[in-house]
């Protein structure tokens, strides 16, 4: 990634076709569930801030993506329905071919 990324424009430009494609259709279903929510970049990871509040983030790595609810408790609560998923207690890893449901996605956010 670059050095100092400061938008997520910046942040996708930099990421591999097939995971910037990925991570464009994670941050329209972001946009359009959380309306109000401000872009920013919080720890090298493109994110979203309501009410100055980090909501949710998304990252790309060498091997996959990765949301994060950016809540320590949310992947935990939600284990049944991201067992197809790489899971650490903070982030959800996916292929780009193989990208987070909106419907899951939205109900993340919500949590």
């Amino acid at each position: 990634m670059a050095a100092k990324t400061k938008t997520i424009d910046e942040y996708l430009a930099a990421v591999s076709d097939d995971q910037r494609a990925a991570l464009e259709k994670l941050r329209k279903t972001i946009r359009a569930a959380v309306p109000k929510v401000e872009e920013c970049i919080n720890y090298g990871v493109a994110a979203f801030r309501l009410n100055g509040k980090v909501l949710v983030g998304f990252g790309a790595s060498a091997k996959h993506c990765t949301f994060y609810p950016m809540s320590g408790s949310t992947v935990a609560a939600h284990q049944d329905e991201l067992k197809n998923y790489e899971t650490t207690k903070g982030s959800i890893h996916f292929q780009p071919d193989t990208p987070l449901p909106a419907a899951l996605v939205r109900k993340l956010i919500k949590a």
